[in-house]
């Protein structure tokens, strides 16, 4: 029996990724979707056939309708979503719309390498309330060399006049950058290239690793639960936490810019868990998980960066012509990452940083043969980081309650003591 509301204990998804095109225009060194373990793409068609974008938009009004939803953000992604064409991008976006009840808002971005925007795609897209998110490795020729096309060429001239044409005449439309980190660049320079591009927002992301594939830079079976690494003959050493420093210096950057030149994500969520605010990312926190995609197949899976670990890992068994999004939260993986502390290893749960930190990202727990219910790869880094903006916000916080215990009354002071 396919399962009801009311028989449904789950959060519903409000995240609705669809793939629109599998393939993409550029082959990215470190992709982890095509360079990675996963081969399921080889096997789906390149562009979404019709009838699976009519089936998908039918699926996310039937849960929107279920669940009363009032808003829901739809992500045309892929592979590369332009080479699908802005028309398609368009249609889609407008049938979704029609799909879901009255009063459900359906907020709609495409994210895409940049490479492919003219004015006049850019401008369909606008005009159908579709923003545009970009990715890019920093805002410098020298962050992005390893963005290039299939004959290894760079990609860089065309996405950064991608990137102005948004920052310039779509502002509207503009929704922000996606950039991975990289700690052997200098984060104050890549921050600051970025803010040339004149970003609404930024999302700072770790390379996707686990600790059976461990990202560049980190050494993760050196490191043992005391936070030292083994050592030579002087005896174990600090662990290092270089995407932890490189986030710290970013951090204290945007911080004395005051936070008004542009929004980051990552920092402003790490602040509100910390004052025990709702904050939903995938990176931090316990929220329950509420994306899902629609493959170009229709096949309904996880989110990509599950794709990171093993071939396969992202899949349910599930597709929009057979099940609904109800069927999917109940799959097991689904449950897993809206379980909150109890889906996570009793390591995590007897972490006092477990309410921000929320174990890290899910991708980034597993581990051959255990599956993932681990610590993140990242657990010292994150630590660093998370305990960094806690003295930040601490201090600031006491300057302003000591400035508010300050008399301004001339009355009081006597006179005109300032």
């Amino acid at each position: 029996m396919i399962p009801t509301p009311a028989h449904v204990s789950a959060v519903p998804f409000r995240q609705f990724i669809v793939k629109v095109h599998g393939r993409c225009n550029l082959a990215c060194r470190y992709c982890y979707l095509y360079e990675g373990p996963d081969r399921t793409y080889r096997d789906r068609p390149a562009a979404t056939p019709p009838d699976v974008l009519e089936r998908a938009a039918y699926r996310i009004g039937e849960h929107a309708a279920a669940h009363g939803l009032t808003a829901l953000s739809l992500v045309l992604h892929g592979g590369e979503p332009l080479l699908a064409g802005v028309d398609t991008l368009a249609r889609f976006t407008s049938r979704v719309r029609r799909s879901v009840p009255r009063d459900c808002t359906v907020h709609a971005t495409v994210q895409t390498n940049a490479t492919l925007l003219t004015a006049h795609r850019v401008g369909v897209l606008a005009r159908h309330g579709i923003s545009v998110g970009i990715s890019l490795d920093g805002g410098l020729p020298a962050h992005n060399t390893q963005r290039v096309d299939h004959s290894g060429r760079p990609s860089w001239r065309a996405a950064v006049r991608g990137a102005r044409l948004l920052a310039d005449h779509h502002r509207d439309a503009y929704a922000g950058v996606l950039t991975v980190v990289d700690p052997v660049t200098d984060p104050v320079v890549v921050y600051e290239s970025l803010l040339a591009l004149r970003p609404p927002a930024l999302d700072l992301l770790l390379p996707h690793g686990n600790w059976s594939a461990p990202p560049p830079h980190i050494e993760p079976e050196a490191v043992g639960k005391s936070g030292f690494q083994s050592g030579g003959k002087n005896g174990p050493r600090p662990v290092r936490t270089p995407y932890g420093d490189w986030l710290c210096a970013v951090f204290d950057r945007w911080w004395a810019g005051r936070r008004k030149e542009t929004r980051v994500r990552l920092f402003e969520e790490c602040i509100a868990l910390l004052m025990g605010l709702p904050a939903a990312t995938e990176s931090l926190g316990l929220a329950p998980f509420d994306a899902v995609v629609v493959e170009t197949d229709g096949s309904i899976e996880q989110v990509d960066s599950l794709k990171s670990a093993f071939d396969g890992a992202a899949r349910t068994g599930l597709d929009v012509f057979r099940h609904g999004f109800d069927e999917a939260l109940l799959h097991p993986g689904v449950a897993a990452r809206q379980a909150g502390a109890a889906g996570l290893a009793a390591r995590c749960r007897a972490c006092p940083l477990l309410a921000v930190c929320g174990g890290g990202h899910y991708a980034h727990r597993y581990r051959a043969g255990e599956g993932f219910a681990n610590p993140s790869v990242y657990c010292h880094d994150l630590q660093r980081f998370i305990r960094y903006v806690a003295r930040r916000l601490a201090a600031a916080t006491a300057t302003v309650t000591a400035s508010d215990r300050i008399p301004t009354d001339p009355d009081v002071h006597g006179g005109d003591t300032p």
